[in-house]
């Protein structure tokens, strides 16, 4: 075919978790990729779908129209759901994504944007599902009967600009029909100026944009994106429009606070993202007493703005005054405002100084108690963090029962000290209910339900997380070990790929890239990676360390592992990833007593990491399956 430029629909398709199934066993998970190629085959021409390439596990095709690719993609994805409903058979799950632009006819193969963004698309699909571009939407939306779900703006990989990703809603699907209603109005608190006198007095005014983000997150509705990603844009000069488009929102909150002894002026303004016209604006000259005030008229304010109804709990929840010592709300906000810069030491002595101010000041407590148990494992010692947390979430607790905040960590500390999944399970959902844009109750859970092998679930909870709180790195972390636990090596290469290039911190980044690589049999490329895990971090060394042993590179490893001893010594370091290291070197028996190690200490940390690859020598000794049991994890 001679080479040329032509508009055509791209359609890539991606086997879930076949990696994994080929491992566990090679001749069924081949028998069914051969019956699911029977399967879409006859589809693709029905559908005059032109196959340009299998790529193992999946399918790059073209279409002459967008129509036509959506069509067959719901075909083959209902035949699939039909085959698996029959039993009898190893079931089949894929993804698909479809996008349309122009593409350039090399030899057999097609190549250009249209190809790339297709193929990025497609990992956004939920296993059994399919995900189109805009440009696909608005030529389907009013042709199939099949209702569509808007993701919003989403940054590709190559992209300057983001673009809308719609997702079709399959009839048969068994997610909770809840997921498939319009997304909720999404709102952005940007970090309110401090213009006082005092440069100081800068943790006042983003101390009052997370509480403002706390206020308006009770309301029933309304979509409010997390502080880690609004703190970014502190001073940007970027637009409301592109600030809205990133963040995926449909109004803004700025604002400015000056503080001067005990008086306080606010300025607070609400912009349309669409057409950046206000929607309020107000001033509020006030008594520094009056704060909690104003948080609760601004509140109003935008639920007003947005159309929002006020039903009377949230009323009484966002009127309620959570402490009559202002010195104690002070002395939190600075404690906000140190854990945000990562001064967690100050953030702690800060927090425990509001309490003593004021015993019945709830806010504090489950805060103080998020920041041990987030801590515990890598700056702290569980040992420790994990008792003193338990206590602090009983007091929250007894302080305010509807704490979404004090449920989410006593769910936290079910997972990750008691290893009990039930109650895990039951109080994440709890923080959720209590407050639908609490970003860490959905990243937990979906680390809870990860820990449990239940990887399309908790993928649901990542992506919620991700949506809420999209700067915030750990549940783009989380989400790609749990791609890499489930086999499914393509995604997290692909994720990993896209974090690296919007800036997830280093060392991480090619931490997590060496892995996808080393698994998917990439290995000259997982060096590559595992060469540039360098960096600040007393744990650095050891995380290297692992990787270089399970590439083949023991030499390395014990020369940084020497490193990472030392470090040890003044510091703690989880005994599971000293563990990990022996295990990729081959040592099993240290291996094993540094896990038995970090059973009878009360550490416990094995739940995480048991599904790390490096521990596969060791699934068949009898003392690994003992701990598995001992400590109720899935075998």
């Amino acid at each position: 075919m001679a080479a040329g430029r032509r508009l055509a629909a791209i359609m890539f398709t991606d086997t879930v978790g076949f990696t994994a199934s080929t491992q566990a066993d090679e001749g069924t998970t081949l028998e069914s990729l051969r019956q699911q190629r029977e399967l879409v085959r006859p589809l693709l021409a029905i559908h005059h779908g032109r196959e340009i390439k299998s790529t193992g596990d999946g399918f790059l095709v073209e279409f002459d129209s967008a129509l036509k690719a959506t069509q067959c993609a719901i075909n083959i994805q209902r035949r699939i759901f039909e085959r698996n409903a029959e039993g009898g058979f190893a079931p089949i799950q894929i993804r698909i994504g479809i996008h349309l632009g122009d593409v350039v006819q090399q030899a057999s193969d097609i190549l250009g944007d249209a190809v790339n963004i297709a193929a990025r698309i497609e990992p956004l699909a939920a296993p059994g599902g399919i995900c189109l571009s805009g440009a696909v939407y608005e030529q389907v939306r009013n042709k199939i009967p099949e209702e569509f779900e808007k993701l919003g703006p989403t940054l590709l990989k190559g992209l300057e600009t983001p673009i809308h990703i719609y997702r079709v809603m399959l009839p048969w699907s068994s997610h909770d029909r809840s997921t498939t209603a319009p997304a909720p109005a999404g709102i952005a608190v940007l970090p309110f100026s401090n213009i006082s006198a005092d440069p100081k007095d800068e943790y006042f005014a983003d101390g009052l944009t997370e509480e403002l983000i706390t206020v308006l997150s009770r309301l029933k509705g309304l979509r409010v994106i997390a502080r880690t990603s609004v703190m970014p844009y502190k001073s940007t000069s970027k637009g409301v429009s592109q600030i809205g488009a990133e963040l995926r929102v449909s109004s803004i909150l700025e604002g400015s606070v000056r503080k001067a002894g005990g008086k306080l002026r606010i300025t607070a303004q609400l912009i349309d993202v669409s057409s950046e016209g206000h929607l309020w604006a107000e001033t509020y000259d006030r008594d520094l007493d009056d704060v909690f005030a104003i948080q609760t008229e601004v509140a109003e304010r935008t639920a007003g703005a947005l159309r929002l109804e006020l039903m009377a709990p949230e009323r009484k929840s966002i009127e309620m005054k959570p402490t009559s010592n202002i010195v104690a709300y002070d002395l939190y906000l600075r404690g906000l405002h140190s854990a945000r810069t990562g001064a967690w030491e100050e953030s702690i002595k800060f927090f425990e100084e509001a309490i003593r101010e004021d015993p019945t000041f709830s806010l504090p407590y489950p805060t103080l108690a998020n920041l041990l148990i987030g801590e515990s494992g890598g700056e702290l010692d569980p040992i420790q963090a994990f008792p003193r947390a338990k206590m602090l979430i009983d007091r929250a607790l007894e302080l305010d029962p509807n704490s979404s905040e004090a449920h989410t960590a006593l769910g936290n500390l079910m997972l990750q000290h008691e290893q009990n999944w039930t109650l895990a399970e039951e109080e994440l959902r709890r923080g959720i209910s209590l407050n639908p844009s609490n970003a860490n109750a959905h990243h937990w859970y979906g680390v809870l339900l990860r820990a449990l092998r239940r990887y399309a679930q908790c993928e649901q909870q990542f992506r919620m997380a991700i949506e809420l709180d999209p700067v915030w790195e750990a549940p783009r972390f989380w989400l790609i070990v749990a791609y890499l636990n489930s086999g499914d090596s393509a995604a997290a290469i692909r994720m990993a790929e896209a974090a690296r290039e919007s800036g997830l911190a280093e060392p991480t980044a090619h931490l997590l890239l060496g892995w996808s690589y080393a698994l998917a049999g990439r290995l000259d490329d997982a060096r590559r990676e595992a060469l540039l895990v360098t960096g600040p971090g007393r744990l650095t060394p050891i995380f290297r360390a692992i990787l270089s042993a399970f590439l083949g590179r023991p030499e390395e490893a014990q020369l940084l592992v020497q490193g990472a001893d030392s470090r040890s010594q003044t510091g703690y370091v989880a005994p599971t990833y000293v563990a990990q290291l022996y295990a990729a070197l081959g040592e099993t028996e240290k291996a094993l007593e540094w896990l038995d190690r970090d059973f009878q200490s009360g550490n416990r940390g094995l739940w995480a990491d048991y599904q790390w690859p490096v521990f596969d020598k060791l699934r068949d000794e009898p003392k690994f399956q003992s701990l598995l049991q001992q400590q109720n994890i899935p075998i």
